[in-house]
């Protein structure tokens, strides 16, 4: 098996559960996690969504912005993934072994509506648990989705295969994220591979692949946007397709440092972009979690790169490695 794409660390550590069910399901136990205010824990200058805004639709074309190389060990900032280290592969091992026909304007960008996926139509048995124990959420997975995915590994009639023969499976994790319940904002923090893990059971990686060049331009995942990595782990990079309640007070997912993940819609033709957030890919509004609306800070999925989180505003319960 190849060994191109390295799994992140938080998913081989900790107490490992089975969850006994065939479906996915989502639990969350009393007392509910409350994260304190905007208002009192946040810093002046912290970036606060203003729900009356005009964000507008800037990549409703399709049209998205590469990310390759921006990435920084030093400085944090808007549209660059601050990493604990630098260390990539080489190009040959990292993924897609060719430049894809999606490519444009002297491939600075790439058309999303002009990428392949990987063919095929799989169905999985999710796993997945969330609950809130004391001052942690325990989210267990098994990491297999709640939607179908592509075939892996990639088909040799699978037109993919030219840009991208992922030679991995998809197989069953076992997997416990023990996430602060009440995350304390702070100055960012450098991150490795793995930023979270989405509430349709999925690891969520950071925006490269192992090479260091944007994971959504090139690498060719399936219509949910996934795929595996060297040890089966199946995850995205990017905002998965199959999502779709994507509204900015939406919980999708948690970040490794207790955070919640959010899509990026505020209305209908007004929708979050990089430039919007902060230098971690986040910023204060209302979102509801477990029930009841809550002001915090939270991180937003986007279509353009870095696509997630990219640093951490606390402390994570585990670093991976870059991607």
């Amino acid at each position: 098996m190849s060994l191109r794409r390295p799994v992140a660390t938080a998913l081989s550590v900790g107490i490992l559960l089975l969850v006994a069910a065939c479906t996915t399901t989502t639990v969350t136990s009393s007392p509910t996690a409350t994260i304190p205010p905007a208002d009192s824990d946040y810093s002046a200058d912290a970036v606060v969504l203003d729900p009356g805004a005009s964000y507008g639709d800037r990549y409703a074309d399709g049209i998205l912005p590469v990310g390759d190389e921006k990435w920084t060990v030093t400085d944090p900032a808007v549209g660059t993934v601050y990493l604990c280290r630098d260390t990539f592969v080489a190009d040959e091992q990292a993924g897609a072994q060719t430049r894809g026909p999606w490519f444009v304007a002297d491939n600075t960008a790439y058309d999303i509506d002009l990428k392949v996926a990987i063919q095929g139509t799989v169905d999985w048995a999710p796993q997945l648990s969330v609950t809130v124990d004391g001052a942690e959420r325990v989210v267990a997975t098994n990491d297999l989705p709640d939607h179908p995915t592509g075939e892996f590994p990639v088909a040799h009639d699978d037109p993919a295969r030219v840009y991208d023969a992922n030679p991995n499976t998809i197989s069953e994790q076992d997997l416990e994220y023990r996430l602060s319940a009440s995350p304390e904002y702070g100055e960012p923090q450098c991150m490795g591979g793995e930023a979270g893990v989405m509430l349709t059971g999925v690891a969520l990686f950071n925006g490269f692949d192992a090479g260091g060049r944007d994971a959504g331009a090139w690498e060719v995942q399936d219509a949910c946007d996934g795929h595996p990595q060297n040890l089966g782990v199946y995850h995205y990079h990017s905002l998965s397709r199959c999502i779709s309640q994507v509204g900015v007070d939406t919980v999708i997912g948690w970040a490794l440092d207790g955070f919640p993940i959010t899509g990026p819609t505020v209305s209908e033709g007004n929708i979050l972009t990089t430039a919007d957030l902060d230098e971690c890919h986040g910023l204060v509004s209302d979102v509801v979690i477990d029930g009841e609306v809550v002001t915090t800070y939270h991180y937003v999925m986007t279509q353009d790169f870095p696509y997630s989180v990219s640093c951490f505003r606390a402390t994570p319960m585990q670093q991976g490695p870059p991607q």
